[in-house]
């Protein structure tokens, strides 16, 4: 089965693709500099990683104890551990988390 699409047609449809990604990917560029000198957006770096991290720590607890009320020990452990590796250990986000996230899994899995 053979279209016929026109010429006009296809280019045009090609042109606006093109246009609408291009824009996309470079208004971001366009916007970074005003950004920088926000005082809003250097508020924001520092406090948006720690409420992300509350946020999900509340749906953890949430659907957990949701699903075994008697998981409060372990959340509040695993919250501790944390909190522990996270002052104690350099204020290395990726590590706290992953030390509170091993030792939760560990909780539940065997005690």
């Amino acid at each position: 089965m053979q279209l016929d699409i026109p010429f006009w047609y296809l280019a045009s449809v090609l042109l606006i693709a093109f246009a609408v990604t291009f824009t996309l990917r470079a208004l971001p560029f366009a916007i970074l500099e005003p950004l920088r000198k926000s005082q809003f957006v250097r508020v924001m770096a520092v406090w948006m990683p720690a409420g992300i991290l509350v946020i999900l720590a509340l749906a953890t607890f949430k659907s957990t104890l949701a699903e075994e009320p008697g998981g409060l020990v372990h959340l509040l452990i695993a919250s501790a551990v944390t909190i522990a590796v996270h002052l104690f250990g350099g204020r290395r986000t990726l590590v706290s988390v992953a030390a509170g996230t091993l030792a939760f899994v560990l909780l539940v899995n065997f005690f």
